[in-house]
């Protein structure tokens, strides 16, 4: 007989989210995603300037905010034909590469880690000595020392005696799918606070890239607002352009010497899940990092993959190509918005139609995205997939880098069929991040020859032309393939939707009925115990949901929405 679970809301992501799932038999035979926001922003960017629509955009969310400042701009640009000068890409290049490093780190320890790792283990069963000893085989890490693995055990000891135990209050401790060693689950706590530290530093190079962070302040439609005088101490001088170096070299013996290695590790010594959570075999990326002042060459390929065929893999050459362009739709028919249409971004309506009721078939307040009339996939397997089938050399020295770690840790052999899965979601993060490091190193190098070569442009100014103007601006983001799409109209915006990485993944069911991916890849999912359905949350939280951009809530009259308790 078949059993309900509901877990609402989803902690340890961004916004709300509701997951129903029915168990038989320990696994999951059916799921619903439900997002219980509505998000507004598009109502509220009609009539505006469409050069201050970054400046909203960002204020989606708390934490994707320089991704949606960016997709903003790049719409905008791309509906004018603005050339971007390229000081200004390579500007923008580090602050996203930046962002997504740091998003990486804090996604791994913070949002995703305990759900592997059993703190309390961590804290009453494990040797410092030898856990020490055990970092220290598998990586040259610093700060693999006995001292730093005690003194967080003893931290450990302390919040479970005083009973508060602040961030890990809500773990399932002693789960039976909890199957690490102590000594591992130590070395994992130890890097969660050395986590802390380190995507702090990464973040540095938003701040002085982009005069704050979260909400940076120096774009523009055009460029950016970082004035270059190397003998002015109040703009982008070599003093502060080494210091973020400084800062991007520090962070990136984290990620290969902590991050990638833990990861391995962990995938290594939970081989099931690199089985589970798997979805339809559609993968859809978008090129990063633009090169040049029209961004058709980037540092970073991105494609459509169909049906997990490899050689069916066709580039995505920039914001301009239309096999993109033309081949993004949304449904909102099991959405509460009015109307039972699917239609072009460009065409699409925002009317809020919540009705509550079950008989519609409306459950969600998150749209349905597809790629040529199907769902897909997009994130980090997405992306490391793409650029493995564009031959991308990084990418593919990463991979090799992983899955050769993870068979001399599990000492059996993994190949690439593993990362469309709950842990290859992880797996491939970690990948995308050290590709990411590499690029922004070249944005670095490429930065400062072009600033010797006596090039110190970094804005085009935009004009707009009488009538109206489409433009659709991509970004590969942390979680996946973002896109913004923009009508303006005599210099106003007629209409604007983005199209972020958690509706393509939290969605409802779609135009045909087909289940959303997240509701897709929870089906044979298994659940040890429905009162602790921690196997659930592992599917969900190896996407990174941040369902404030999927969804989010506006209330003109303003005052309380609701209350929600959470453990």
């Amino acid at each position: 007989m078949s059993e309900q679970i509901v877990i609402d809301p989803i902690t340890r992501i961004e916004g709300h989210l509701r997951i129903e799932c029915e168990v038989e038999n320990g696994q999951v035979l059916d799921a619903r995603s439900i997002g219980t926001m509505w998000r507004g922003i598009e109502t509220i960017l009609k009539g505006r300037d469409p050069r201050e629509a970054w400046l909203i955009v960002q204020r989606i969310c708390g934490v994707c905010t320089t991704v949606h400042a960016m997709a903003s701009v790049r719409a905008v640009e791309n509906a004018l034909g603005l050339e971007v000068p390229v000081n200004a890409q390579y500007i923008r290049n580090m602050i996203v590469g930046a962002h997504c490093l740091a998003d990486n780190i804090i996604h791994f320890y913070i949002l995703s880690a305990v759900d592997w790792v059993d703190i309390a283990s961590a804290a009453t069963k494990a040797d410092p000595k030898t856990a020490a000893a055990l970092a220290q085989k598998l990586s040259p890490w610093k700060n693999n020392s006995y001292q730093e693995f005690k003194q967080t055990q003893d931290k450990l000891k302390k919040f479970i005696s005083s009973g508060q135990l602040g961030p890990f209050s809500s773990g399932y401790w002693g789960h039976p799918a909890m199957q690490l060693d102590p000594d591992v689950n130590l070395i994992a706590a130890v890097h969660y606070f050395q986590a802390l530290e380190y995507q702090r530093k990464i973040n540095k190079v938003v701040t002085v890239l982009g005069s704050k962070t979260p909400h940076i302040q120096n774009l523009a439609v055009g460029g950016v607002a970082n004035p270059i005088n190397l003998d002015s101490p109040a703009t982008l001088t070599m003093e502060r352009l080494y210091y973020i170096k400084t800062l991007m070299d520090e962070v990136r013996d984290f990620v290969q010497q902590v991050y990638m290695v833990d990861v391995a590790a962990i995938g290594a010594m939970y081989p099931e899940w690199c089985a589970y959570g798997k979805g339809n075999g559609n993968y859809l990326s978008v090129p990063e990092m633009p090169m040049d002042e029209q961004g058709k060459n980037f540092a970073m390929p991105g494609g459509y993959i169909k049906g997990s065929d490899m050689e069916s893999f066709r580039r995505i050459s920039s914001s301009q190509d239309p096999f993109f362009e033309d081949n993004v739709k949304e449904s909102v028919k099991h959405s509460y918005y009015a109307g039972d249409w699917t239609r072009h971004p460009y065409v699409e309506e925002t009317e809020p139609n919540f009705t509550g009721k079950e008989a519609d078939g409306k459950y969600s307040w998150v749209k349905s995205p597809s790629f040529q009339n199907e769902p897909a996939e997009v994130g980090p397997v997405a992306s490391v997939l793409a650029m493995l089938a564009a031959r991308h050399a990084p990418a593919v020295k990463y991979t090799n880098t992983m899955l050769e770690t993870m068979a001399s840790i599990g000492q059996t052999t993994f190949d690439t069929d593993i990362l469309p899965s709950t842990m290859g979601r992880h797996i491939s993060r970690s990948i995308r991040a050290a590709v990411v490091q590499d690029a922004m190193a070249e944005q670095w190098e490429a930065l400062i020859s072009n600033i010797d070569s006596g090039d110190n442009t970094t804005f085009n100014e935009p004009h707009f032309p009488e009538g109206e103007q489409r433009g659709v601006g991509i970004h590969e983001a942390p979680r996946g393939t973002l896109s913004h799409w923009i009508v303006i109209e005599n210099g106003k915006i007629r209409n604007y939707q983005a199209v972020v990485p958690s509706t393509w993944l939290a969605c409802p069911r779609g135009t045909n009925d087909e289940p959303g991916y997240y509701e897709r890849c929870l089906v044979g999912n298994p659940v040890a115990d429905p009162e602790k359905p921690l196997e659930i949350l592992r599917t969900i939280h190896s996407f990174d949901p941040c369902m404030a951009c999927a969804v989010h809530m506006l209330n003109p009259e303003g005052g309380k929405l609701s209350t929600i308790k959470v453990m």
